[in-house]
């Protein structure tokens, strides 16, 4: 990969905010995190369920050095394409998540495992 940036996933957002296994290693490297609208998107759903109040909290990522970043036709062409190539149990925004690495040439941050069996070209690092 060439940007020293790292695009995560919620499930690896959503671990450093609340505490979870894998959290800190998220932690230590969110001042150089991308994170997809898409999965934005799931971070402020997931935490209204589960009763969070949201407001501010995108400020404070990106107090951080958090970036959430759009989610465009190349983006959505490639997510497509994942399908494709052997992503066919990955939900819309873990093909996002992942496309978005991929046209960032970035790594990607997750807490998924199967994510590291996929032969995509981006390099995928698991927090727990």
């Amino acid at each position: 990969m060439t940007d020293d940036r790292y695009v995560v996933d919620a499930s690896a957002l959503l671990a450093m905010l609340v505490g979870e296994p894998g959290g800190d290693a998220v932690a230590s490297l969110v001042s150089l995190a991308l994170v997809s609208a898409v999965n934005w998107s799931e971070v402020l759903q997931k935490s209204r369920q589960h009763g969070v109040d949201v407001s501010g909290l995108q400020e404070d990522l990106e107090s951080l050095g958090v970036e959430v970043v759009p989610f465009g036709a190349s983006e959505a062409a490639i997510a497509a394409d994942i399908w494709h190539r052997g992503g066919r149990n990955l939900a819309l925004a873990d093909r996002a998540c992942l496309a978005t690495a991929m046209i960032r040439r970035c790594s990607v941050v997750t807490a998924d495992r199967a994510w590291s069996r996929l032969d995509l070209g981006v390099d995928v690092e698991v927090i727990r």
